[in-house]
């Protein structure tokens, strides 16, 4: 037996990026900061925060929900899977990502807390209550990872200078 799951909670640092590709598929990718907290050991010396940075992506339904509801600085759960995938660049290097296939995503925070804009839902538990098949991807239909090396819609093969696709 074997598992791969993978539960986060954190900040979006930009807002994602989303590709309407064929069959009305859509794809959305964005970047989310996790941090643990710093702290004083017994012996004063200090221990400072940790910020992780994960590239997500959600596919179908929650790519939609993540082009309407997922803004930068919004706090969000993600639950999913890693998957790594590997391309070359532009010289023929071979380049790695690891990224977070997103199964579910909660917005977390209220309205008024300042961290969206107008068109927050009303709760998110009701989105997803009301749309539960835009919260689950359908595992068959889920790309496989080497599909997802031959044609990447976020332009990894050397797209930018960190050589990453998000």
């Amino acid at each position: 037996m074997s598992v791969n799951k993978v539960i986060l909670i954190g900040n979006v640092g930009r807002d994602p990026d989303v590709r309407h590709l064929d069959n009305n598929v859509s794809v959305a990718g964005f970047s989310l900061a996790t941090t643990e907290r710093g702290y004083t050991t017994q012996s004063g010396v200090q221990v400072p925060d940790k910020t992780e940075w994960h590239n997500i992506v959600a596919w179908r339904g929650l790519a939609k929900i993540a082009e309407d509801y997922v803004k930068k600085g919004s706090q969000i759960y993600v639950e999913g899977k890693i998957r790594t995938r590997s391309w070359e660049d532009q010289n023929g290097v071979k380049r790695y990502t690891t990224e977070i296939y997103a199964d579910s995503i909660e917005l977390l925070g209220r309205k008024g807390d300042g961290q969206s804009s107008g068109n927050f839902p009303p709760h998110p538990a009701t989105v997803f209550a009301e749309n539960p098949h835009l919260m689950q991807q359908p595992q068959n239909n889920q790309p496989s990872p080497s599909s997802i090396q031959e044609s990447d819609p976020f332009g990894g093969e050397g797209s930018g200078a960190d050589d990453l696709p998000f």
